[in-house]
């Protein structure tokens, strides 16, 4: 089977730069992404048609049957009872994470209009979350074909130790980071 894009463009360019600029003196010393998880969490009250068009689109925009994740505990003030449906989720790996990762930067993010690059704030082990909060940026949802706007938290796990290798990592892939101005630099 053929290598997705982003997967190739990985082995071939990231990995050599990443092993010069970090002197790494081992191809498996180098991070690389472990998994995608694509969250979306709706309300106890929504309705059965509500919850297939979210578990269809989510499908649809990740390649990959989704789960629907259920209430642990019954909550009387939410009107939530142990066992209700309360979100969606999918773990993306190999091929199929990065042909949604390149979909993700190459074609949803530069489609936002005003898009000025994303936060480049890691979580201290080298894993980014970003949260989308309509999911019609994406090319394979059709706006007049949903009802409702769907939010979506979007995490990259990595094998990186640090947020600095994250972040360089993420930046070869092609991750558009905020640029920081000089003054906001010097005082962070």
């Amino acid at each position: 089977m053929e290598k997705a894009y982003l997967q190739q463009y990985y082995t071939d360019k990231v990995v050599p730069d990443l092993m010069k600029s970090r002197g790494y003196t081992n191809v498996h010393q180098v991070p690389q992404i472990e998994k995608i998880v694509i969250n979306s969490g709706f309300s106890a009250t929504a309705e059965k048609g509500q919850i297939e068009e979210i578990v269809r689109d989510i499908t649809t925009i990740s390649g990959q049957k989704v789960v629907v994740t259920k209430a642990r505990k019954s909550v009387s003030n939410f009107k939530l009872r142990e066992g209700m449906p309360v979100g969606v989720m999918v773990t993306l790996r190999g091929r199929q994470m990065y042909e949604f990762l390149y979909r993700l930067l190459a074609v949803a993010l530069p489609g936002i209009r005003d898009f000025r690059g994303v936060r480049d704030r890691l979580d201290g082990n080298g894993n980014y979350t970003l949260g989308i909060t309509d999911h019609s940026i994406f090319p394979e949802i059709h706006g007049d074909g949903s009802k409702y706007t769907i939010g979506m938290d979007i995490c990259i796990t990595t094998t990186a130790g640090s947020d600095e290798e994250g972040r360089e990592l993420l930046s070869m892939l092609g991750m558009p980071f905020r640029k920081r101005s000089t003054a906001a630099t010097a005082n962070a």
